[in-house]
């Protein structure tokens, strides 16, 4: 262990850092956060154990993707505002990149057998992949009765409303009401309710760390009411700018200007990280909008695995298939159509993440030691829990039973599922050597079918 501090990080060193961490944040949010821990914790030492879980648990309550608001928090915390979107927009730039580039080509080649074979071997996977995220992170929240219950009821709750139609408002009311019990909780029972991060209890120590536990609050990162007011003016013009200009252009009715709205009350309305926000997605790009289809989704999400960056990116799959079936310029420019529509879903999906950072940040640097406010935070995380584990329900259905429940399962599928599940599980395999090696597999299974 180090018993000197880190020399100071300059904003030229860190955004190389962040521009890195773009390209190389694999795995979903549980591999990003785990890729950010050992290197800003354990390696650089860049911010201490706790001070990353207490940002951590924070995101956690957040609407929006936790890994990708949790660079935002730390890019904050060293360089202020600057860093912070620096640090949020180079985790997502080379994902958005990426993802435009591969719907195109799963919408110009998806017919062919090869790709539909790879496409076939990875949906299996997906569906380990969510199962294995529902283990780790219940491993680590679930932490006593109490959190199991929690994690319970909010999987009872949104597989009530249906497993297939979760309700608009079923994620708000079960994070809302699991923030009430952590909140009273923190009153009755306050060891039951301790903070549980993603990464265990915050007691290791790697020796001393730039931003640690004791560092006096830098300016920046004081609660002022003139410059949250200032934030929040700027964010919401940029969302308010941007959707009356596609308001006057396309109409209120126009796909552009739906999926801005869409997007934007799914950046807010959903609470839990891209495992949980994704049924709400489905619920409304497939059921309601009809801008893909359920089989669609799937094949967005497993694309969506083999890139970096955030996983809920699969939304810039979603707008660019929508924007190309509905053929939004014209059957010559299905391409552009698809890209515009990419562009216009990212847009609206990540904006509140920046605002919530640089808006709630300064007061949440202030209560890193109130477990009267802490606590809701691990009840939420528990909750979360339950929200998955009805994902991974209905993914498991999708692939298993792709024809419906009276049609023959795939069991071929479903032992992928087993067998790569023990491997991530057991032997710990890397998400995109699982994704690639399924690819390759389905590839060779569909070609022997053929």
């Amino acid at each position: 262990m180090a018993d000197t501090r880190p020399a100071s990080v300059s904003f030229r060193q860190a955004l190389a850092y962040w521009l890195k961490l773009g390209f190389i944040s694999f795995g979903g949010p549980a591999g990003q956060i785990a890729i950010m821990h050992q290197d800003l914790v354990e390696r650089r030492r860049w911010i201490s154990e706790r001070r990353f879980l207490h940002a951590l648990n924070y995101t956690m309550l957040l609407p929006g993707p936790e890994a990708q608001q949790l660079a935002t928090y730390i890019g904050w915390l060293m360089h202020g505002s600057w860093g912070g979107i620096a640090a949020g927009g180079l985790f997502i730039l080379p994902s958005l990149f990426i993802l435009i580039a591969l719907s195109w080509i799963y919408l110009a080649f998806g017919s062919h057998p090869e790709v539909a074979g790879i496409l076939y071997g990875i949906k299996p996977a997906v569906v380990a992949i969510v199962a294995f995220a529902v283990y780790r992170i219940g491993a680590r929240a679930l932490k006593n009765n109490i959190m199991l219950g929690i994690a319970l009821a909010a999987f009872i709750a949104i597989f009530s409303s249906g497993i297939f139609y979760p309700g608009f408002t079923s994620f708000p009311y079960i994070i809302l009401t699991a923030a009430l019990i952590g909140l009273i909780g923190g009153y009755l029972a306050p060891d039951k309710f301790k903070l549980s991060g993603s990464h265990g209890a915050a007691n290791k120590d790697y020796g001393p760390a730039l931003i640690d536990d004791d560092t006096l609050q830098a300016v920046h990162t004081r609660f002022k009411w003139p410059r949250i007011i200032v934030y929040a003016c700027i964010g919401i013009g940029l969302w308010l700018g941007a959707m009356i200009w596609l308001y006057n252009v396309y109409g209120w009715h126009g796909v552009l200007t739906q999926m801005g709205w869409f997007f934007t009350k799914a950046a807010l309305l959903t609470f839990g990280g891209a495992y949980a926000v994704l049924p709400y997605v489905y619920q409304g790009a497939v059921e309601h909008y009809h801008w893909l289809t359920a089989a669609q989704m799937i094949d967005g999400l497993a694309l969506g695995e083999t890139t970096p960056g955030p996983l809920i990116m699969v939304v810039t799959f979603v707008g660019f298939v929508g924007g190309w079936t509905h053929q939004l310029f014209g059957p010559d420019s299905l391409a552009l159509a698809g890209i515009a529509a990419a562009c216009v879903v990212t847009y609206f999906t990540f904006i509140p993440s920046f605002l919530f950072i640089l808006v709630g940040a300064p007061l949440v640097e202030a209560t890193r030691h109130e477990i009267k406010l802490t606590a809701p935070l691990s009840a939420i995380t528990a909750a979360v829990v339950g929200v998955i584990l009805n994902l991974a329900v209905f993914f498991a259905w999708h692939v298993f039973w792709p024809k419906g429940w009276d049609a023959q399962v795939d069991w071929l599928g479903v032992l992928m599922s087993v067998v790569i599940f023990i491997g991530l599980w057991r032997y710990r395999w890397g998400i995109i050597p699982v994704v690639l090696g399924s690819g390759l597999f389905g590839l060779v299974v569909m070609s022997g079918n053929g």
